[in-house]
Order: C-alpha cells, then sequence, then structure tokens
C-alpha cells in the first residue's frame, strides 16, 4: 500500500496543475488542501522545489494574495519570475503584482478538496 502524500508533494502536485497564462495564490493552494491557515507552509515548499530545480514547476505561477511576486527572490534572478510570466501572456497591474482580476486560477474549481496523490 502506498505512503499517504506529505503536505509537500501535494503541493507540486497542485502547482503543476496551474496552466501556463494563469497564476494563484499562496493561500488558495492551501485552501484546496485542506489546510486553509497553511499558507506559509506552501511557500516553504515552493522555495525548496525552486532551489532543487525551478524549471521541474511553474513556481513562477504562484503570487502572494495581492499578486506581488513575493518569490521572485528565489529564482536565479531577480526578474525571472516575472520574465518567465510575461512570456506566458500574465499581464500586470503594476511592476511587481500580476492583475489577478484576469489571470487567477482557482485550483479547487467548484470549492471542493483536492485529493492530489504523489
Amino acid at each position: 500500500m502506498p505512503a499517504e502524500p506529505t503536505f509537500y508533494e501535494r503541493v507540486y502536485a497542485v502547482v503543476a496543475r496551474i496552466p501556463p497564462g494563469r497564476v494563484t495564490t499562496y493561500g488558495a493552494i492551501a485552501r484546496a488542501l485542506g489546510a486553509p491557515r497553511a499558507s506559509r507552509g506552501v511557500g516553504w515548499a515552493l522555495k525548496a522545489a525552486v532551489g532543487a530545480d525551478p524549471l521541474a514547476l511553474p513556481c513562477h505561477r504562484v503570487v502572494d494574495r495581492e499578486g506581488r511576486l513575493s518569490g521572485r527572490r528565489h529564482f536565479a534572478t531577480p526578474t525571472a519570475m516575472a520574465e518567465r510570466l510575461r512570456a506566458e501572456g500574465v499581464a500586470f497591474a503594476e511592476a511587481d503584482r500580476v492583475d489577478l482580476s484576469a489571470h487567477l486560477w482557482d485550483p479547487s474549481g467548484a470549492g471542493g478538496t483536492v485529493q492530489a496523490g504523489p
């Protein structure tokens, strides 16, 4: 019988599903996983993923609740996150803030909890 996926593995499964040209927030991922108070834990999981291999997961598609590129300092350069988002057609409301009204993706869909495996 396979082991239950870790919280980090569950986060990575959600992040892997974010469509190109869309973004989601740390809090939206936490809520989709049934852990609404774990947005910081989502951030720690993504920090670990970006440090390991920044191209393995589309971590650049996760922003803070205001659309700010709060994780940008964990990429190879301070502008890499914005460059990747712009290359996917993501519009910015300000220099470092994504237009969430145009690009927000809800990982829980109709509000259900994501059951993501490894």
